[in-house]
């Protein structure tokens, strides 16, 4: 990368903001009067480095745009988050990269600075409640008119400006679509359309970026549309129209400490609005014991934790519930948890063995049965033997679940026979 265009850039940058500031010109209401300063700064750097027997602008024009762009919208980063295959971009400092709908790393070209990029997140978090200083060095928030999920953190907490702009791309998603992209066969997919017709209880588990986010909301697509249903996240991602129902988000505390409402908050609050199903987008702490009491009130749930493969997810709910601090055991909390759960679905993102990318797919899908003593287990209901082998039925479904879900099927037909015709007419 050439650092004497970088070095004009910022030179010239600098030089229209103080001018800014020191007029006092509001960017999105001036927008002339930024553009003469914008002007006045390139002709400025022109005239010095000429002098100096420097080498000058090749493109005065073309600078001009770049920082007004920079100054009036979100500089390097406009063109990217137009494009409709930008996945998730991150920001090291003034290294911008991004990845692609298929998962693909790439580098931005354009180069920037941490200064400019720092200054492209306030701007993202103006319009919100949310702020990042000395004070909040770390922050989540809905941006981009609630489009995309901005994380990001600053010295001290990390060692330079790191974020990670995340597009939010759970919209118009659906079992079906997810069958078209392989993410799974027609017959689990008949099976998970099916077990969402009553208050089922599923948790949905997977590493970070696997598509646990994305499984859930087409999960919600498939919701009756008389079920009452309410939604509640950390940072709101999913966007599925409910019939039904509503949408909840954590509130951070204001700079007085005060008005606060945690996750755990938003679950105990919605337990009284008469759900069907309770969906926590992202279990990690006390919210979990919250989930117990809707289990007690009849409620059925949906949520999503991170874990490495399926039979974790029972201990990563327990432990979490745990972290509430009321006077229970763990035995109390893993039997509750044991007798509740019907299905945990796990995903999974690998690489591509050709043409790079990420794939991502569910794994396995096993039903939780209460075992003797403390311990439950998982039954096994759909597998993939490999990475690139299909999600195929194992032949079991436990007669609890099974008799349950005989009583949605269409017909009358019973789930076995839906299975064994590989799905149609679910």
């Amino acid at each position: 990368m050439n650092s004497a265009r970088v070095d004009a850039y910022d030179a010239v940058r600098r030089d229209a903001l103080a001018g800014i500031e020191r007029r006092r010109l509001r960017p999105d209401d001036q927008p002339g009067e930024v553009r003469a300063e914008v002007d006045r700064a390139v002709d400025e750097y022109q005239r010095q480095v000429r002098t100096a027997g420097g080498l000058a602008i090749g493109d005065p024009e073309a600078m001009v745009q770049r920082v007004l762009r920079s100054i009036t919208a979100l500089g390097p980063l406009s063109d990217l988050l137009a494009r409709p295959d930008v996945e998730e971009v991150f920001v090291e400092g003034a290294r911008v990269t991004f990845l692609d709908g298929a998962g693909r790393l790439h580098g931005l070209a354009e180069p920037t600075t941490e200064e400019e990029n720092r200054q492209i997140l306030d701007r993202l978090l103006a319009v919100t409640e949310r702020q990042l200083n000395a004070k909040h060095p770390i922050v989540q928030a809905r941006v981009l008119d609630g489009t995309a999920r901005l994380t990001a953190a600053i010295p001290p907490v990390a060692d330079r400006l790191s974020a990670t702009l995340r597009r939010y791309t759970v919209r118009e998603v659906s079992i079906e679509r997810l069958v078209a992209r392989g993410a799974l066969d027609d017959r689990a997919g008949a099976f998970l359309n099916l077990a969402m017709r009553f208050r089922s209880r599923i948790a949905v588990s997977g590493e970070p970026g696997a598509g646990k986010t994305t499984l859930l909301a087409a999960l919600l697509s498939a919701v009756p549309a008389a079920h009452c249903v309410r939604v509640c996240e950390e940072i709101r991602e999913i966007a599925v129209p409910l019939v039904h129902g509503g949408y909840y988000e954590v509130r951070t505390p204001g700079l007085d400490g005060e008005g606060g409402i945690s996750l755990r908050d938003l679950v105990k609050f919605v337990l009284a609005m008469r759900p069907d199903r309770i969906v926590v987008g992202e279990v990690r702490g006390a919210e979990a014991f919250e989930l117990t009491r809707a289990v007690n009130a009849g409620c059925g749930f949906l949520c999503t934790v991170h874990a490495n493969r399926a039979a974790e997810v029972i201990d990563a709910l327990v432990n979490a519930a745990l972290m509430a601090g009321e006077n229970v055991t763990e035995a109390i909390v893993r039997r509750v948890f044991s007798a509740a759960i019907d299905l945990v679905v796990h995903v999974d993102r690998s690489e591509c063995s050709e043409g790079g990318g990420i794939r991502r797919r569910i794994t396995e899908i096993a039903a939780v049965v209460p075992g003797f003593g403390d311990r439950e287990t998982l039954e096994p209901l759909f597998t993939r033997s490999a990475p690139e082998r299909p999600l195929e039925w194992t032949g079991a479904v436990p007669p609890a679940l099974e008799e349950r879900m005989d009583r949605v099927v269409a017909g009358g037909r019973g789930l076995r026979s839906v299975l064994e015709s590989g799905g149609a007419a679910a």
